[in-house]
């Protein structure tokens, strides 16, 4: 797997992607994916984790994506679909793939599983 050169940039400047543990695995212009170990300190009472914590990890997959060349894009806005419980000590790949784009504008699906290649949850974004 390849890692843009931007992307590349952008992920070594990536204080949050640092402080949660997510690491850049692979990023071209149509697509990154990036892998988090859930810790016990992102889950909530329930003892899963915070539904904030997937969603962090897949809009860090759609930024490098749309990041991996040199005009900078930020999400604009974004949907998620939590489809299967995430625990502590779970492995979590999170890919993006472009889906549409015109002028700046631009659509991203993010597909977020678990260790056993189970579904967690969904995205959508878009960037500008």
């Amino acid at each position: 797997m390849t890692i843009s050169d931007d992307a590349g940039r952008l992920y070594a400047n990536d204080h949050s992607a640092d402080a949660f543990g997510i690491e850049l695995l692979a990023a071209d212009v149509v697509s990154a994916t990036v892998r988090m170990v859930v810790r016990r300190e992102m889950c909530n009472g329930f003892d899963i984790a915070h539904g904030g914590m997937v969603f962090l990890l897949a809009d860090s997959a759609m930024a490098f994506a749309s990041n991996s060349q040199p005009v900078p894009a930020l999400a604009t806005s974004a949907d998620i679909d939590w489809l299967s419980p995430v625990r502590a000590g779970d492995i979590l790949p999170a890919t993006a793939t472009g889906t549409w784009s015109s002028n700046r504008s631009a659509l991203w699906d993010v597909t977020i599983t678990n260790q056993d290649d189970t579904q967690v949850a969904l995205f959508r974004g878009r960037t500008r």
